[in-house]
């Protein structure tokens, strides 16, 4: 079975055919570094981190471009705000969502421009809109550039809307703008910004606008066609309409396929930081398994919304540690050499399907059931088939805990072979003790490791640990 992916124009889910056969291009809209990424952020990160681990398991050489917005009204504000500069405050929160990103093992994109080091190329797009009758500059002197999005007849394709339904574009004064849903290419300079936040053109000093950075950034890096652009579902309108519509004007094909991720919601509220009901990931991995986050945040389609409450990441911990539970029974240790062939046919069928990862999810929990009760009946041969298909599982999902991505966080494969040292020195001194019929001392072991949260199982081949 192919790779197939839900098309947003269509509404269906077709088959997925590359620009170029056996390369996959991949451009994701990353973080406007205003402030710490929460949960809602970083499930974009983990969406197609797991996109980019299946196509390359698949054969594909994938390569992936996820731009930072460093420079915007927002980060201007909330810098004045704490009496810094604009691009000490960028900079910091571009290495909080680092931190973030490789604290839930996701690979780092095979680049990250930033839109500040781009001014020339988004110029340059400007002036090819302006020539084909798709930009203007306003003449009220502001120096503001605008798309006329009525000279482009496909507007409003990637949503489904007709322009005199949308909402005015709220990214500028409307003063300067013939239709008040043409969206800013170029902000000019007011007086009140910094002089470091503006750059000249020819139209007059200033800044690019949000949606032209990611079109001028993504055609510089993946060429004037590329197979996938996606993100966060708020960006589908009015940030990708508006990339697709300039994009396509300027005579580019773009994007062939669009992907969106839907949100992580609180009490039926989209997370965000405007409503302040937002999770910092660096706060969260300090209160639970990074590896359990991951999951918690995987292990939903990417289309549907992701309640989140108390008890949802607890959960994910507890699933986590049946896992883990049988690969330690089973005597996982090391890194794993992962072939394609590893994997249950269920699994590739489910994410094959759109990403399916519920359904590839609970094939992995079908396997660790199946492993554990061929490891009761002592079926050591069945126990270890099932644990070579879990572990090319997990490397798929990138929860494999021996994955040099987890060393140093809870649940990496470098720590679990140094408890599992610890607590089988632990559990050869009770069974010497147990030897002496000194009970005392072998139930005092027993109660320090159950204290620890660990259950001692006694079997004929010895006693084993689990979390």
């Amino acid at each position: 079975m192919s790779f197939h992916l839900f098309d947003e124009r269509s509404g269906t889910v077709t088959e997925f055919i590359p620009l170029n056969p056996g390369k996959v291009s991949i451009y994701h809209c990353g973080l406007t570094v205003q402030s710490a990424p929460h949960l809602g952020h970083i499930r974009k990160e983990v969406v197609f981190d797991v996109l980019r681990r299946w196509l390359s398991a698949e054969g594909y050489e994938v390569k992936v471009v996820a731009n930072i917005t460093d420079i915007d009204d927002k980060i201007l504000s909330k810098s004045a705000d704490r009496g810094i500069e604009w691009y000490e405050l960028a900079y910091a929160v571009e290495l909080e969502l680092h931190r973030a990103y490789q604290a839930l093992g996701c690979e780092p994109p095979n680049y990250e421009p930033r839109a500040t080091g781009h001014i020339p190329e988004m110029i340059e797009l400007i002036k090819v809109l302006i020539d084909r009758g798709h930009a203007y500059v306003a003449d009220d002197a502001s120096g503001d550039v605008y798309f006329d999005v009525r000279s482009w007849p496909d507007y409003g394709e990637l949503s489904n809307q007709r322009i005199d339904d949308m909402a005015p574009a709220i990214d500028a004064d409307p003063r300067g703008k013939r239709d008040p849903r043409d969206f800013a290419l170029w902000k000019g300079t007011k007086p009140t910004e910094p002089t470091t936040a503006s750059w000249p053109a020819p139209w007059g000093a200033g800044r690019p606008g949000w949606h032209l950075e990611c079109s001028a950034m993504s055609l510089k890096y993946l060429g004037s066609e590329f197979d996938i652009h996606g993100g966060g579902l708020d960006l589908r309108f009015p940030h990708h309409e508006n990339e697709l519509a300039q994009s396509r004007a300027a005579g580019h094909g773009f994007a062939r396929y669009w992907m969106h991720n839907a949100f992580v919601t609180m009490a039926g509220e989209k997370m965000s930081k405007s409503l302040g009901n937002g999770t910092v990931v660096t706060e969260v991995t300090q209160q639970y398994p990074a590896r359990a986050v991951r999951l918690y945040l995987a292990q939903p389609h990417y289309r549907s919304a992701v309640e989140f409450s108390p008890t949802s990441l607890a959960e994910a911990t507890s699933q986590l540690e049946r896992i883990d539970s049988f690969l330690t029974r089973a005597g996982a240790t090391g890194r794993f050499a992962f072939e394609f062939a590893q994997l249950p046919a269920a699994f590739v069928e489910a994410m094959d399907d759109d990403l399916g990862t519920p359904a590839a999810v609970a094939v992995v929990f079908d396997t660790v059931r199946q492993g554990n009760r061929d490891l009761d009946s002592a079926d050591k041969q069945a126990a270890a088939g099932r644990l070579t298909q879990l572990r090319a599982m997990l490397h798929v999902l990138g929860l494999d805990p021996f994955d040099p991505a987890w060393a140093g966080s809870q649940g990496s494969g470098d720590l679990t072979e140094i408890v599992d040292g610890l607590v089988q020195l632990l559990l050869e001194q009770r069974a010497q003790a147990r030897v002496r019929k000194d009970w005392a001392a072998a139930d005092a072991i027993r109660d320090q490791l159950t204290a620890l949260g660990l259950t001692i199982e006694d079997t004929p081949d010895g006693a084993r640990w689990s979390r």
